[in-house]
């Protein structure tokens, strides 16, 4: 098949190789990309990312953080892994709506991996993801390195009838994700009390304390191994709506809480949330942050968010803790940041990136509160974050 940049086309489709075509994604701006589908088969919309990681492919897409999203992988090889329940992001019911399409080079290839239960075409079809391969990611990849993440369209049918005039109109027409609120989409709508302890061979998924200090999870859309580790580091841990009143979560007679990861705009799902996150800060209570909960906690202190214009998604990113002076390598899943100079007087700036210097974490002087804008739960990704989990939960139990 011809590169993409060759097959870009700005007006109706029909021609050359086009005509064996059953997918094509279609950016906001008119370009048109044409390639093979996979996974689930109708159309679907959202914001176009490209993520770097080399595996993990079946984790990434179930993670709520990227709800409304679609993932181009600059990996060209995808499905090699194949899928298993044991991976599963998804915390709650509400949770499974994460990734909406997929983007790959190379078509999806059958399983080759101890651990799969089912191909990964067919988890896809599953989870009603919408995929399109045999497109040039390296140049979907490069425009929005130059130009930032547009809004698309990605239709995939079987019958090869693409409808590139409606395509456009969809992605031309679709909202931006900045002023988006997506995280109730992905809550629990109830409480819930989590035991499952982190992977472990060969036992699996290992049991957690029954006398632990007690976490609540504040849910925008968490993802199940930020669960999995607080359990593995020592914790009793109950999972609460992101709805929930400070009242509430104080009722519980938590010893820390923790903000969870979401997607959308962290300002959008701050207009109920703030409150909540206040009133937890203002009655003393330890409270950890991680990707959208360190956006927004940095917003309930005062500080402001940004949106970014490639994001930060993949599995080798390198942060650098500023208090330690050690480099670890990180998950990194986000499309908004905190702006490091809106920060209060009493907030430390703990971690940076050093792919392009964002803030990715701060702590308070005056309050038990930390937060960081990286995934310390991996899932995918290296496990050099952990310590995250260890010492919030450590300084509960002291």
């Amino acid at each position: 098949m011809a590169s993409a940049v060759e097959n870009q086309d700005r007006s109706a489709p029909g021609g050359g190789e086009q005509a064996d075509a059953s997918a094509a994604l279609v950016l906001a701006d008119g370009t048109v990309f044409y390639g093979q589908g996979a996974g689930a088969s109708g159309t679907v919309v959202g914001e176009l990312c490209f993520n770097t990681a080399m595996t993990g492919q079946q984790e990434i897409l179930a993670d709520p953080s990227y709800a409304g999203q679609i993932v181009c992988f600059t990996f060209p090889h995808v499905g090699n892994v194949g899928a298993n329940a044991e991976d599963e992001e998804a915390a709650s019911e509400p949770a499974r709506k994460a990734a909406v399409g997929m983007v790959a080079r190379a078509p999806i290839t059958p399983p080759a991996n101890w651990r799969a239960e089912q191909g990964f075409d067919e988890w896809l079809a599953a989870r009603g993801v919408a995929a399109i391969t045999g497109v040039d990611t390296r140049a979907i990849t490069r425009r929005i390195r130059e130009t930032g993440m547009p809004m698309a369209a990605l239709q995939h049918a079987r019958d090869g009838k693409l409808d590139i005039p409606a395509l456009k109109a969809l992605a031309a027409g679709a909202p931006s994700m900045e002023g988006r609120e997506l995280a109730r989409s992905v809550s629990r709508t109830g409480t819930d009390d989590w035991d499952e302890a982190g992977w472990e061979w060969p036992e699996g998924f290992t049991a957690g304390p029954e006398d632990g200090p007690l976490v609540v999870v504040l849910d925008y859309g968490v993802k199940a191994n930020i669960l999995r580790r607080l359990v593995s580091a020592g914790a009793r841990v109950r999972v609460a709506p992101g709805s929930v009143s400070a009242a509430d979560v104080l009722a519980m007679k938590p010893a820390g809480v923790v903000i969870s990861n979401g997607p959308g705009d962290p300002a959008a799902t701050g207009e109920y949330a703030l409150e909540t996150l206040r009133g937890v800060i203002d009655a003393g209570v330890p409270v950890l942050g991680i990707c959208l909960g360190h956006q927004m906690l940095a917003l309930a202190v005062g500080a402001r968010t940004v949106k970014m214009a490639q994001g930060h998604h993949g599995a080798n990113h390198p942060v650098k803790n500023l208090e330690t002076g050690q480099v670890e390598i990180v998950s990194m899943n986000h499309g908004f940041a905190v702006d490091r100079d809106s920060l209060p007087a009493d907030a430390v700036e703990t971690h940076v990136s050093l792919f392009d210097g964002s803030n990715c974490g701060f702590r308070l002087t005056s309050k038990p509160v930390m937060a960081v804008q990286h995934h310390p739960e991996a899932s995918p990704g290296p496990q050099d974050s952990f310590a995250v989990f260890d010492g919030f939960v450590g300084s509960l139990q002291r």
